[in-house]
């Protein structure tokens, strides 16, 4: 694996430019390759500007990398101590913890971090011991951080009082990271005991036979693997009450900033906030589209004797739509009209998902529901060319 250099301009202080220069002199001096990528790091509204820094860098980083690559950090013991009070202090569970691992997936390949078992002041020894010189950022020492108030406040005092508090900290850091796997190999058991009867759905009367830690430890792991942002304790607090504690007739939903959790008969469902579908039709040339606004992706497949006959569509007016209310459809092989409502129903999809699937039109009449039925009178038979639609989700 070749090695090479990167460094990320958060573009932050007046002297940015210069420190970036600094380094690829001195990766040519080594004969090193050397990358630089400059970042928008302001932070946004409500953003603190240590976290905008962090992403802006870690997103820049991860799309740098190259696949089964390794990038290598001088993270040190110092900064896994700092991490673990400041995720104590934010209330972290043992996830949070657990501080920053020696190695861990990094975009396409990973991070890796050998230097956690020594300290600042022996990597600073090292350093002056080959008279090497560096560039320390002047804003290492603005105390208004929260980080540099823990370096230059906090872990002084303590270490004046517990000498070891650094190798402490870092071990309980290890400790915590052994009980976060622990709580991960549970809800990956738990999980598979709880599946709900659609996909990547969980069966409320099983979660409900679970004690509430264990419950909101698979809750948490759920939602991570869904993609989802993680919930504050307050919201899972409410899923648990508002959500699996309501009568199975009702359809309560708890949403939080990037995700939301709705329950429609026994199953619970976690999904990115969902948009408002279009309230007028659409023109359509009979190809594959994307439906931002349904949160979907229609794709048709010529597919002989199935699907909708195309020689029926020939020349005719398209149009996508989704539910006003009060639509009726006579599913092929069924011979009578019934209400969408009914159908919905009668196939046990979720109310939310029922007006977000499209509603296929020729000349105004309703001819197909898509993925799921098609008009009586509409379907290629033999081997007529057909087109078969499938619906499905965006990722979010």
């Amino acid at each position: 694996m070749p090695l090479g250099a990167v460094h990320v301009d958060h573009q932050l202080q007046p002297d940015s430019a210069h420190w970036s220069e600094r380094c690829r002199a001195l990766c040519q001096e080594l004969d090193i390759p050397f990358e630089l990528h400059r970042v928008e790091a302001r932070p946004g509204p409500g953003e603190s500007p240590e976290a905008a820094a962090r992403e802006a860098r870690y997103r820049a980083l991860r799309e740098w990398l190259q696949p089964d690559h390794c990038l290598v950090t001088a993270h040190h013991e110092d900064d896994q101590a700092e991490t673990l009070l400041l995720q104590l202090l934010r209330g972290s569970g043992p996830r949070g913890l657990a501080g920053m691992p020696a190695v861990s997936v990094f975009g396409p390949g990973w991070l890796c971090r050998p230097l956690l078992e020594v300290t600042r002041a022996q990597l600073l020894e090292w350093a002056r011991n080959r008279d090497l010189d560096w560039i320390e950022d002047p804003s290492n020492a603005d105390r208004h951080y929260d980080r540099n108030f823990l370096r230059h406040e906090i872990l002084p005092r303590l270490q004046a009082r517990w000498p070891g508090v650094k190798r402490a900290l870092a071990r309980a850091a290890r400790h915590q990271a052994d009980a976060a796997s622990l709580q991960v190999d549970l809800a990956i058991s738990d999980l598979l005991q709880v599946g709900g009867r659609g996909p990547a759905t969980l069966s409320v009367a099983a979660l409900l036979h679970y004690t509430p830690p264990r419950r909101r430890n698979l809750l948490r792991y759920w939602l991570h693997g869904l993609g989802l942002l993680m919930p504050s304790e307050a919201v899972l607090e409410q899923i648990e009450q508002s959500v699996l504690g309501a009568r199975a007739d009702t359809m309560p939903r708890v949403h939080w900033p990037g995700g939301e959790v709705r329950r429609y008969r026994d199953d619970l469902y976690a999904m990115p906030p969902l948009p408002v579908p279009p309230a007028q039709r659409q023109g359509w040339d009979g190809g594959d589209v994307n439906i931002p606004a349904a949160a979907g992706r229609l794709e048709v497949m010529p597919t002989p004797g199935q699907g909708l006959a195309r020689e029926a569509l020939a020349g005719r007016r398209l149009q996508l739509g989704f539910r006003v209310g009060g639509e009726r459809l006579a599913p092929a092989g069924r011979g009578h009209h019934h209400s969408l409502k009914h159908l919905f129903q009668e196939r046990g999809i979720p109310p939310w998902e029922r007006d977000r699937v499209p509603l296929v039109y020729c000349d105004d009449e309703l001819v197909a529901v898509a993925g799921l039925w098609l008009a009586e009178g509409w379907q290629a038979r033999g081997e007529q060319p057909g087109l078969v639609l499938q619906w499905s989700r965006l990722p979010g």
